[in-house]
Formats: C-alpha cells, sequence, structure tokens
C-alpha cells in the first residue's frame, strides 16, 4: 500500500515537474498571437492608407492616358471631317482631300495646261507645214525675170497659197493702175497693198500665242493663290485639332504645295511654246516679205520696159 501510494505522489510529482516545464511556453504561445494581433491591427491601417494613396495616383495617370487616347483617337476623326486626311499622299488622293477653291484651282490650271499642248500640236503641225510649202514655192520662183512668168507659175500652186494670193494682188494693183503714167504711184500702191497682205498673214499665223502668253503669265499666281488658301485651312484645322503633329500637318501643306505645283506644270511649258513659236512666226514673216519684195521688183521691172518701150 505503501508503495502504491508513494507510487501515485512520484507520477504527481511527475505530472507538476512536467506542467511547469511546459506551461510557460504555453503561456508565449498564447500571448504570441494577442502581439500578433496587435500588429496586424495597426499594420493594416497605414497599408490601407498607402495603398489608397497609390489608387489615387494610378488612377490619375490612368485618366491622363485615357484622354491621350481619346485624343489621339479624335485627331484623326477631327482631320477628316475637316479635310479628310488619310495620310494617302499620291496626287489623287491630296486632289481628292483638298479645299473646293483648290479644287477649283487645280482644275482651272488643267485646263490651261491641256490647252497649251493643243496650241502646240496644232500650231506647230500648221507652221512647220506653212513654212516647208513657201520655201517650196519660193524656190520654184527664185529664177523668174518677169511678173507675168511669176503669175503663171502661182497659177499652178494651190488656192490656199499665200504666194498665189501675193501675186493676185500685184496683178490686181496693175490692171487698175493701167492707165496710169506715174509708175512709181503703181509700185507704191502695190507694195502698200502687199504688206496689208503680210501682215494679214502674220495676224492669222499667230493666233493662239496670246492664250499661251496669259496661260504663262499668271498660272503661277494662280497656283500660289490656291497654296495660299490651302495653308490658311491647313492653320486653322490645326487650331481645331490643337496638335503640331508633323504627320497631322503635313498632308494639309501638300495638297495645297500641290495647286503651285500644277501651276509651273502649266506655266512652264506655255512660255516655252510661246517663244517657239514667235521664233517660227518671225521666220515665217520674213519669208513673206522675201516673195512680196520678190513680186514688187518684177512688177517695177516690167512697168519701166513698157514705158522703155512707149518711149522709143
Amino acid at each position: 500500500m505503501r508503495k502504491l501510494i508513494a507510487s501515485i505522489l512520484l507520477a504527481m510529482s511527475l505530472i507538476n515537474i512536467t506542467f511547469a516545464e511546459t506551461n510557460p511556453a504555453g503561456l508565449s504561445e498564447q500571448f504570441q498571437p494577442v502581439n500578433t494581433l496587435n500588429q496586424q491591427d495597426i499594420s493594416p491601417t497605414n497599408q490601407i492608407q498607402t495603398t489608397s494613396a497609390n489608387e489615387e495616383q494610378s488612377s490619375e495617370k490612368q485618366l491622363a492616358a485615357e484622354k491621350n487616347l481619346v485624343s489621339l483617337q479624335q485627331e484623326p476623326n477631327l482631320l477628316t471631317a475637316q479635310g479628310g486626311f488619310d495620310q494617302d499622299l499620291s496626287i489623287w488622293s491630296m486632289y481628292q482631300h483638298a479645299d473646293m477653291v483648290v479644287k477649283v484651282v487645280m482644275l482651272g490650271l488643267i485646263v490651261a495646261s491641256i490647252i497649251t499642248w493643243a496650241l502646240f500640236f496644232s500650231k506647230g503641225i500648221e507652221l512647220i507645214g506653212a513654212y516647208r510649202q513657201l520655201r517650196k514655192e519660193q524656190q520654184k520662183l527664185s529664177k523668174v525675170k518677169s511678173l507675168d512668168d511669176a503669175v503663171e507659175i502661182a497659177a499652178t500652186f494651190k488656192k490656199t497659197s499665200v504666194t498665189r494670193k501675193l501675186y493676185d494682188e500685184v496683178v490686181a494693183e496693175k490692171t487698175l493702175s493701167a492707165g496710169s503714167h506715174d509708175l512709181n504711184g503703181t509700185k507704191d500702191r502695190a507694195s502698200f497693198r502687199l504688206e496689208r497682205v503680210v501682215a494679214s498673214i502674220s495676224r492669222y499665223m499667230g493666233r493662239g500665242n496670246g492664250y499661251l502668253a496669259t496661260i504663262g503669265a499668271i498660272s503661277p499666281f494662280i497656283g500660289l493663290f490656291g497654296t495660299v488658301w490651302g495653308i490658311m485651312n491647313s492653320f486653322i484645322g490645326i487650331a481645331h485639332s490643337q496638335t503640331t503633329n508633323l504627320a497631322v500637318v503635313a498632308p494639309g501643306i501638300a495638297e495645297a504645295l500641290l495647286a503651285t505645283a500644277i501651276g509651273l506644270v502649266a506655266a512652264i511649258p506655255a512660255v516655252v511654246i510661246y517663244n517657239l513659236f514667235a521664233r517660227m512666226i518671225n521666220t515665217y514673216r520674213g519669208q513673206l516679205g522675201d516673195v512680196a519684195a520678190q513680186a514688187t521688183v518684177l512688177l517695177g521691172r516690167d512697168l519701166d520696159l513698157a514705158d522703155s518701150k512707149k518711149q522709143r
């Protein structure tokens, strides 16, 4: 019995010792969550404040980015509504997207260029043909010695021949002055009539040169007007879109400069063709003067010979 009691007491002492050894760790474990809870209670407050500040900054950045994105998306719409800038800088596209005034200027310059080239081919063929025909007629009349022989040869020319027309005028004046004894008066009147015919033919051959001179003189200024108008509209579009991006500004300025380019394309050939035709007409007029002078000489010779025969 004593041994049982002793063993029970020993067991209880061991239990107490064991509880004493394990109880501080248990208490520390019990108090540890309290500290942890305190830290957790304090830390989220700071974290919430920090998180709210970060969220405000991120929201501001996001709003700014959204505004920039919206502005970038609206810029092409604004430009399309104003001028239709598709970033396609081909000539046809620039013409389609240009202002109505600039379009009218471009069309006018294109019509002027078409007139220039039409005159170049039609008038050039006419002048070259007339020059060659007159030169052949001169060669046939180069060895004649009397007015009657020249008139006979000129009668074989075409009815549209200017040489034939000149000799017809001489013959007509000779016939009208047949009863006159004033030989010098007859020659002066014949010379005057020949001068009028030469001037009339020269005016006829020079028709169309006035258009070339006008086109060559005013086309650059008309193109410049279109350019100024187009650049003005481009600046107005820049003010509305509130951007100075070169990719946005360049198409409108290119469309405006296209008007000046078309003006130069119309003006430069017109000036060159005008000078070319002016030289050709002067050469042709000189040939006509030679034919008229030959007719006057032959008339004077025949009149002098006829007067000499009468005096004999």
